[in-house]
């Protein structure tokens, strides 16, 4: 079975709650995770699989737990070819740039090699009361392509 790291971005708490509510389905399904809120770049391996789950903040910016994450990620520039990752952003649709966070990581990590598994979830809260519900329907499929 997978061992899944997951790098997560929130503001309030909500994108953590998602993380931690799909390690839990990911553990009954045999994986081992490793949750990572807020995570820092040598905290994170180089390689295996993440699942990235950020909210996003003001005008479609990254929440300031992931800031230091992502300028790591632009300044050393880690050659990320051997991560396979998931990416699920949580945003309201309510705003111009909607997801914003996930996008901009999900492009940068592109950029340093790294191979999207699957669609990426944007999550719109106004629409998505427990956003754990439609999280928790994209891991089924998710799962199935790692």
């Amino acid at each position: 079975m997978a061992e899944i790291t997951f790098i997560t971005g929130s503001t309030l708490g909500s994108a953590e709650y998602v993380a931690e509510h799909l390690a839990d389905k990911l553990s009954e399904a045999g994986h081992t995770s490793e949750l990572l809120h807020g995570a820092e770049l040598d905290e994170v391996p180089l390689e295996g699989i993440w699942i990235i789950v950020t909210s996003t903040h003001g005008a479609g910016e990254l929440p300031d737990n992931l800031l230091d994450f992502n300028e790591a990620l632009s300044e050393q520039k880690p050659d990320l070819s051997g991560v396979r990752y998931g990416a699920i952003g949580l945003g309201n649709k309510e705003y111009d740039l909607f997801c914003g966070a996930i996008k901009t990581l999900d492009e940068q990590l592109t950029q340093l090699g790294a191979i999207r598994i699957g669609d990426r979830l944007e999550i719109d809260v106004l629409e998505h009361e427990i956003p754990e519900d439609p999280a928790e329907a994209w891991l089924v499929e998710w799962i199935e392509k790692i």
